[in-house]
């Protein structure tokens, strides 16, 4: 039994249902997979709902060869039929093309140790060494397979069909590249622009900073170094009252936190104006309250959309600080954790940078806590009903 995604423990109330995934696979193992319990039947979807989404994660200036080698579609093996879910399992499947490279490589059978690429020299930043004391790994490959970011094509697969789910009950997302290594987009978002920033290599409408962002990157990768940057996401049309108050696992900035936080490489969470709102006196932080043509108004949203962990009904606002990655092709020093003697740290195959492409990411993991949340307050087992609840409580919250 499961309470809102998790085991029960002692003295938690029992509840069946909700939507959870499980995603499994190795960065140059044979597929990612993944497995989608609990979405409502009669969603419209398909691959066309899908592969859009992996191609924004694979793009982006500053990305490697692996996202030439890779170009990344999802197979629908089970929960969808004839064009909409059945309320069954959905699973997905997304073949890794490099694996022909890597068969015996990553091969299950025993034997053949020590095997190519074997990677003893932990990366100062990665999960190389922390992953290898706590598994007692020491070729350090059986942690960097499962911790690369690769992993994150699953959850952009998942976390696409949220985001259909969403729109199907009003709501969109966007995301963009507020800044990276220091160069900040000086254009405000506009949902108007949605199309200059699907287009920009560098997910910004700023032009002007995206021509500095490019240099910065060539310079980078000239000097073998990596950089990161902040994301921002936003969504608009949420109903008000997802997450609760009551308890602290139910809160939906602690859940989007922790989803945020669950990206390889992110390091901070913004909801709203945070950082300078702390900096600030309550009167020049609180959004005041007005009642206007039969309705509660607000002017300004430095909450971000939640209140006391649930939404208010205004856009969502959430920043996330990437660092950047790892994998140095100027390594930096480290130690062989076979021989235990001073060394460079090891070379991967990577990026100078993926700050565009974590925005997709971001975008995509959110909006699963987002449709998490729509299910565990209206429920319902097909869409229509869910359609029907969503449209109820919007409406008493305007006569509220």
């Amino acid at each position: 039994m499961f309470v809102q995604g998790r085991r029960a423990g002692a003295g938690q109330a029992v509840q069946s249902g909700g939507m959870r995934y499980l995603t499994a696979g190795e960065s140059h193992g044979p597929q990612l997979t993944a497995i989608i319990e609990g979405l409502p039947s009669q969603l419209p979807l398909g691959k066309g709902d899908i592969d859009p989404w992996l191609r924004r994660r694979q793009g982006g200036y500053g990305r490697g060869r692996r996202m030439v080698i890779e170009t990344d579609e999802a197979e629908i093996l089970s929960g969808v039929r004839a064009g909409r879910t059945t309320g069954a399992p959905v699973t997905l499947a997304i073949a890794n093309k490099d694996h022909r490279n890597w068969t015996e490589i990553m091969s299950p059978e025993p034997g053949g140790e020590p095997r190519k690429k074997a990677l003893t020299d932990a990366r100062p930043g990665h999960a190389d060494l922390t992953g290898g004391v706590k598994y007692r790994h020491k070729d350090l490959r059986d942690v960097l397979e499962r911790a690369s970011a690769r992993e994150t094509a699953a959850r952009v697969a998942v976390g696409s069909i949220a985001l259909k789910l969403l729109s199907e009950l009003g709501v969109e997302g966007a995301n963009y590249v507020s800044s990276l290594a220091g160069i900040e987009t000086r254009v405000p978002f506009s949902w108007d622009a949605l199309e200059a920033i699907e287009n920009s290599d560098l997910r910004t409408p700023d032009e002007d900073a995206a021509a500095m962002m490019r240099e910065r990157i060539d310079q980078a990768k000239k000097d073998g170094d990596t950089l990161g940057g902040i994301l921002e996401v936003r969504f608009r049309g949420l109903p008000v009252g997802l997450g609760s108050f009551v308890h602290y696992d139910r809160k939906l900035d602690g859940k989007i936190a922790q989803a945020a936080l669950s990206v390889q490489a992110m390091k901070g969470v913004e909801i709203g104006r945070a950082f300078e709102n702390a900096v600030q006196p309550g009167s020049r932080v609180h959004d005041a309250v007005y009642y206007r043509e039969g309705t509660y108004a607000r002017d300004t949203n430095g909450a971000g959309g939640l209140e006391a962990g649930m939404t208010n009904g205004e856009e969502l606002i959430v920043r996330v600080a990437m660092k950047p990655i790892a994998t140095l092709m100027k390594p930096l020093p480290t130690v062989n954790v076979v021989t235990h003697e001073a060394s460079d740290a090891a070379r991967e195959r990577s990026d100078t940078t993926a700050v565009p492409a974590a925005g997709v990411i971001l975008q995509c993991v959110i909006g699963w806590v987002l449709a998490e949340a729509m299910l565990e307050k209206f429920g319902g087992d097909t869409l229509p009903e869910l359609q029907e609840r969503v449209a109820a409580a919007r409406a008493f919250a305007q006569s509220y």
